[in-house]
């Protein structure tokens, strides 16, 4: 397992290859559950297809303690279901309703008692100690003097933690890959107050570049990926890593860019 996850270069932009720090517990998934894990039972909100919940399961595979997933929608079988099962996590289902309400005491009271003495982590995992653990990104990257770093972004936690490590002369950039991504810009506030008692001025949000929203994909950002993996050997997901690729080069951010990949590849 990597301690310090290695730079590559493609396109004119650094990548720093999150992806490689663990291999069941990648990218941003490491960084945020490093401080969230006390050994104590875990259970989680994610969708279907939740990275969150694969590395949550997998963790807790790994490091011997018990987890469950409270799911979105209707009961499915795919191969992140799958493989946490596999991990020994316990899942249920809740509908889109009460999923939105995930967090009104209803709810919660009963995630509790369906998994009693489980410590409630949030949908993507993104609080105070995911802040932490994310801010970890930015002391390794000083070397480089002064740089755009930036990242995609789903509820705000890794971009929270990027920008408030980030050394002086750097700033993040934060792409949201939700449809209607302005709310991010109060998360990342309300996280870095949450963590640190106050918001850092180094940061921004990019919301124009979701492509239609989370898991969306068109034929452009296909055909980007598609030519991406053709010229350098990798290939970004269309969830997260590509529509922050794209926003790279559509943008321009400066002569010394930084993209984290944040998850599989």
């Amino acid at each position: 397992m990597a301690v310090v996850s290695p730079l590559t270069r493609a396109d004119g932009v650094l990548l720093k290859r999150d992806d490689l720090l663990h291999p069941d517990i990648p990218g941003n998934k490491w960084r945020k559950l490093k401080y969230n894990l006390t050994g104590e039972p875990i259970v989680t909100f994610g969708g279907a297809y939740s990275n969150h919940i694969r590395a949550v399961a997998a963790a807790g595979r790994e490091f011997g303690f018990p987890t469950g997933g409270v799911i979105r929608g209707e009961p499915v079988r795919n191969e992140v279901l799958d493989f946490a099962v596999a991990c020994g996590m316990r899942l249920i289902f809740l509908d889109r309703a009460r999923y939105r309400a995930k967090t009104s005491p209803e709810v919660l009271r009963l995630v509790r008692e369906e998994f009693p003495g489980h410590r409630v982590l949030p949908e993507g995992g993104s609080n105070a100690e995911a802040v932490r653990g994310c801010m970890e990104i930015g002391p390794e990257l000083a070397h480089l003097g002064e740089a755009v770093v930036c990242c995609p972004v789903g509820t705000g936690g890794t971009l929270a933690g990027l920008a408030a490590g980030l050394p002086p002369g750097f700033t993040a950039v934060g792409f949201s890959v939700l449809k209607g991504g302005s709310f991010l810009y109060d998360e990342v506030a309300r996280l870095q107050t949450e963590a640190l008692g106050h918001v850092t001025p180094n940061w921004r949000v990019e919301t124009g570049f979701h492509f239609g929203g989370y898991a969306r994909t068109t034929p452009e950002l296909s055909a980007f990926i598609g030519d991406f993996e053709t010229r350098h050997g990798l290939r970004l997901d269309h969830v997260y890593t590509a529509k922050m690729m794209y926003g790279i080069r559509a943008l321009g951010l400066g002569p010394t860019v930084v993209a984290v990949i944040t998850g599989r590849v």
